[in-house]
């Protein structure tokens, strides 16, 4: 199993952050019902008054998990992906990709 953390920075402006949810909000449930996925779930800072947390109001975080990479690979390449790609290409800044797995087995 794969747990995958995308940071997508948008252009500042909350209409940016605004259009990339929307179309993900479109998608997620058609990507929930991918062979391969097994969570993906869309995340944005808590506004909380904490001094300890580091916060970026243009980030908006992707927790996905993918039994193989395989999986997230055909993800990819799917219509879907591809249409929210073009959906949100002036809307986002950069995107950083971290694909992790268990680093302790107990």
């Amino acid at each position: 199993m794969l747990t995958i953390i995308a940071e997508i920075r948008v252009h500042a402006g909350p209409e940016h952050k605004a259009k990339v949810i929307s179309a993900f909000e479109k998608m997620t449930a058609t990507v929930l019902a991918e062979q391969g996925c097994h969570g993906y779930e869309l995340l944005v800072d808590a506004d909380l008054d904490v001094g300890f947390q580091a916060k970026d109001a243009n980030v908006i975080t992707m927790l996905e998990h993918w039994e193989s990479i395989e999986h997230l690979n055909a993800h990819m390449q799917t219509a879907h992906m591809q249409a929210y790609q073009a959906e949100v290409q002036d809307d986002v800044a950069d995107v950083k990709i971290r694909i992790l797995e268990k680093g302790l087995f107990l």
